[in-house]
C-alpha cells in the first residue's frame, strides 16, 4: 500500500476535496439504503391490516438511534392511514421514496463532481512531477533508456494510474460504509438473519481474493509489453525513409506484429482474470441469497418475522452485492493502476547523476578562458578522452579536428556539462565550473549542431524558442545576420510558417540556418558548433558558412569541423586521435610539422 499512498499525496491537500466529499457521500448511501427499505412499509400498507387509531398513537422521544427514526416514520404512517385510509397511506410513502431518490441522486451527482476534480487534480501534479524529473535528467540518462519506454510512462501508465487510484479511492470512501448502512438496515429488520448472513459473506472475499492475486504481475509485463511498443512505432516513424529505401517495411512490421501479440496475450490473460472477479462475485451472492432464503423462510414459517419484513430484507440483502462486486472490480483495477504507478514513480525517484552542488552560485560573467585540465572520460571500460589539456581563451576560435570516433563530440559536451568528466578539472576563469550552477553556465553558451533540431512550430517561435520579450525586429535581426531572412519571407506565411515535424518542410541549408539564427538571438558569449556544415550541399554550406561566420564574430568558438578548409583561419587547431590531442597549433604550424593534421589535409585535398 505504499505505493498507493504515494501516488495519493499527489492530491494534496486532499483535505481540500474530502471535506466536502464525505458527508456528501454519506447522505447519498443513507437516502440510496432508504429507497429499499421503504420496501416494508409499502407492503404494510397494501397487506396488513392496522386496527390503530390516530389518538392512540404517540409520538417517539427524539433521539440519535435508528430505532427513533424507524418509530417516527411509522407514527406519520400510521396517523395518515388513520385519517385517509389505505390510499393515503399508500401516497404517502410513495412521496417520501421520490424525495429520498431525488436526494439519493442529487447527493451522488455532487460526490462523483467532487471525485473526478480529484482525479484530474491528481493526474495533472504527477504529469507535472514525472516531465519536470524527466527534463531535469542528464543527457547519458536519454542514450541508456528508450524513448518509447519513457513516453509510455508519462502517457499510458499515467493514465491507468488516474483512473484506477482515484476510482479505488471512491469505492474505500463509499462502498464499505454502504455495506454497513445496509447492515444497520438489515439489524433493525432482524438481528439473527443479520447476524447468520454475515457468516456466509466471508466465503465471497476469500475466493475472489485468490482470483486477483496475480493481477499485479501481468500488469506490471503489460506496461513493459506496450512501452517496447510504443519504441518500435517511434523508431518507424522517425526513420520511415530509411526504412522504405532499404526495403525494410516488412522487417519492421513483422517486429512491431510481434510485440503488439505479445502485447495482447497478457491483456487476454489479465483481462480473462480480471473478469473473472465479477461473475463469480456475483454467483457467490445468489448463492448465499439462496442460503439465506432457506434460513429465512424457515423463521416465516415459524412466525419468527413476518412476511413483508422477510421480503424486505432480502430486497436489501440483494444490494449488498453491488458494493461487494464494485470492491472486487476496484481490487481487481487497483493491482493494474499499483504496477503502473511503481513504473511511473520510478521514473520520478530516477536522481539525474550531474546535479548542482548545494552551494553553487550563479555564473554572472565570462573573463577569461575556459580551461580542461587533464581530462578524461569512459562510458564503462570504454575510454573515450584520456588526459586532455586544452585552453580556450575569451574572443578565439578553437578548431578540434581528427578521425570520427576520437572524442570530439565528447569534448564539446563536457563544456556545458551535459556529461561529467571521469577524471580531471573543467575551469572557467581559473575557477572550477561545479562551483556554478549548469543553468548559468549554459546560460553563456550557444550551440549549433550537425542534426538540425527543430520543433512543430512556426519559424519564429523556432527562432524565439523560449525567449520572451523578444521584439519582431530582433527575430528579424537574427535571421538576416543567419543568412536566412529572403527565404523565410518567400515561404507562405513569412515568419508564421509552420515547418513541420523536425521541420520536415524545409531543406537542410534551411534548417541549419533557422538554428545559427536561434543562436544569434540568444547572443552566447560561448558558442559550440558542432560539424555545423558537414551534411550539407555545396551552395548550403556556403550560405551557412556565411552565417556562422557572422555569428563567430567576436564571440568565444570551440569548432569541431570536418571540413579543414572552414577552420584554416582558427586560432588554435587541437588534433584529437584515440582520446587524446596529439597535435595543437595554427594552420601554417601544423602544416609545417607534417603530422596528422597535414596527413587530413592530404587525404581531404585528394
Amino acid at each position: 500500500m505504499k505505493t498507493f499512498f504515494r501516488l495519493l499525496s499527489y492530491a494534496k491537500p486532499i483535505e481540500k476535496f474530502a471535506l466536502p466529499y464525505i458527508p456528501v457521500t454519506l447522505l447519498s448511501v443513507f437516502f440510496n439504503t432508504l429507497n429499499i427499505a421503504l420496501v416494508v412499509p409499502l407492503l404494510q400498507s397494501l397487506f396488513i391490516e392496522h386496527q390503530t387509531a390516530v389518538v392512540e398513537l404517540v409520538k417517539p422521544q427524539f433521539a440519535w438511534t435508528a430505532s427513533y427514526f424507524q418509530q417516527l416514520f411509522y407514527y406519520y404512517l400510521h396517523a395518515v392511514e388513520a385519517t385517509n385510509g389505505k390510499m393515503g397511506a399508500l401516497q404517502y410513502i410513495c412521496t417520501v421514496i421520490i424525495i429520498s431518490v431525488f436526494l439519493s441522486n442529487l447527493f451522488r451527482y455532487w460526490s462523483q463532481r467532487i471525485i473526478e476534480n480529484l482525479r484530474i487534480y491528481t493526474l495533472l501534479n504527477l504529469r507535472k512531477a514525472v516531465f519536470s524529473n524527466v527534463m531535469n535528467l542528464h543527457i547519458g540518462y536519454f542514450n541508456n533508456e528508450r524513448k518509447g519506454d519513457i513516453i509510455s510512462k508519462i502517457s499510458s501508465d499515467v493514465q491507468v494510474v488516474q483512473f484506477s487510484i482515484t476510482s479505488t479511492l471512491q469505492i474505500i470512501f463509499k462502498e464499505p460504509f454502504q455495506i454497513l448502512v445496509y447492515f444497520a438496515f438489515l439489524f433493525t429488520i432482524s438481528a439473527k438473519l443479520t447476524v447468520f448472513s454475515l457468516l456466509v459473506v466471508p466465503v465471497s472475499g476469500f475466493v475472489i481474493a485468490r482470483i486477483v492475486k496475480k493481477l499485479k504481475t501481468q500488469a506490471a509485463a503489460s506496461h513493459v509489453a506496450y512501452g517496447t511498443m510504443i519504441s518500435y512505432l517511434d523508431e518507424a516513424l522517425t526513420g520511415i525513409k530509411i526504412i522504405k529505401a532499404f526495403n525494410a517495411v516488412h522487417f519492421i512490421t513483422n517486429r512491431f506484429n510481434k510485440e503488439n501479440e505479445h502485447y495482447s496475450e497478457i491483456n487476454r490473460k489479465m483481462v480473462a482474470r480480471q473478469q473473472l472477479g465479477a461473475p463469480t462475485s456475483e454467483f457467490l451472492g445468489v448463492c448465499m441469497v439462496a442460503v439465506i432464503l432457506l434460513k429465512g423462510g424457515a423463521m416465516v414459517l415459524s412466525s419468527e418475522i413476518s412476511p413483508q419484513a422477510f421480503i424486505g430484507f432480502i430486497a436489501l440483502f440483494s444490494q449488498v452485492m453491488r458494493p461487494a462486486k464494485a470492491m472486487t472490480d476496484a481490487f481487481s483495477n487497483l493491482h493494474q493502476g499499483l504496477a503502473a504507478g511503481e513504473r511511473v514513480l520510478a521514473l520520478i525517484d530516477t536522481q539525474a547523476e550531474i546535479q548542482n552542488r548545494p552551494d553553487a552560485q550563479e555564473l554572472k560573467q565570462f573573463n577569461s578562458s575556459i580551461e580542461l585540465a587533464h581530462v578524461s572520460f569512459k562510458y564503462g571500460d570504454n575510454v573515450v578522452l584520456k588526459d586532455v589539456n586544452l585552453t580556450i581563451p575569451k574572443g578565439k576560435t578553437i578548431a578540434l579536428v581528427g578521425s570520427s570516433g576520437g572524442g570530439k563530440s565528447t569534448l564539446m559536451d563536457i563544456l556545458p556539462r551535459f556529461i561529467e568528466p571521469s577524471d580531471g578539472r573543467l575551469l572557467i576563469d581559473g575557477i572550477d565550473m561545479k562551483t556554478y550552477t549548469m543553468e548559468s553556465v549554459r546560460s553563456f553558451m550557444g550551440t549549433v549542431n550537425q542534426e538540425s533540431i527543430l520543433f512543430n512550430d512556426t519559424i519564429y517561435n523556432n527562432i524565439v524558442f523560449g525567449r520572451l520579450h523578444v521584439t519582431k525586429e530582433e527575430v528579424e535581426h537574427a535571421a538576416k545576420v543567419a543568412n536566412a531572412h529572403q527565404f523565410i519571407v518567400d515561404t507562405e506565411k513569412g515568419y508564421q510558417t509552420n515547418i513541420g515535424d523536425r521541420g520536415v518542410k524545409l531543406s537542410g541549408g534551411q534548417r541549419q540556418r533557422i538554428c545559427i539564427a536561434r543562436a544569434v538571438l540568444a547572443n552566447p558569449a560561448i558558442l559550440l558548433l558542432d560539424e555545423a556544415t558537414s551534411a550539407l550541399d555545396t551552395e548550403s554550406e556556403k550560405l551557412v558558412q556565411q552565417a556562422l561566420n557572422n555569428l563567430m564574430s567576436n564571440r568565444t568558438v570551440l569548432v569541431i569541423a570536418h571540413r579543414l578548409s572552414t577552420i584554416q583561419n582558427a586560432d588554435n587547431i587541437a588534433v584529437i586521435d584515440k582520446g587524446r590531442i596529439v597535435e595543437q597549433g595554427t594552420h601554417q604550424e601544423l602544416m609545417l610539422q607534417e603530422g596528422l593534421y597535414y596527413k587530413l589535409i592530404q587525404m581531404q585535398n585528394f
